[in-house]
């Protein structure tokens, strides 16, 4: 898909990086800081602990490694067509998602949300 295609263009992830896409398993085999970069197109709002999910996915990237999260409609048109209201208080959200990933290892680095989509982008730190 194009929208797809371009959020891993835009992410500018480094030529021969070791990238994951997650959502279609436990990521238990992978080993500890093994991945440059994790892609994760409309995952995290489908975890029951996105802060636990976030800690895992910090786990499996190198330190400087890049965390991707993406859906190809914004939060709001998102809401919208699952008929509900949008929360300040949702994990994707800017603040509670900038709180989580500072305390899971992470640091973001982009935020956009227009209705077209969503995309963040955030750096693991050193441990």
């Amino acid at each position: 898909m194009p929208a797809y295609a371009a959020a891993v263009a835009e992410a500018a992830l480094p030529a021969g990086a070791v990238v994951v896409d997650v959502g279609c398993g436990t990521g238990r085999a992978l080993p500890d800081g093994g991945v440059d970069a994790v892609f994760a197109a409309g995952l995290l709002t489908h975890l029951p602990d996105p802060e636990a999910g976030l800690r895992e996915l910090a786990r499996i990237t190198r330190p400087g490694g890049t965390l991707v999260l993406f859906h190809p409609s914004g939060r709001a048109a998102l809401a919208a067509r699952h008929g509900r209201a949008l929360r300040p208080d949702e994990p994707l959200a800017e603040t509670p998602l900038r709180a989580s990933a500072d305390r899971t290892g992470w640091t973001v680095t982009t935020y956009d949300d227009p209705p077209h989509r969503f995309f963040a982008t955030a750096v693991r730190r050193a441990l």
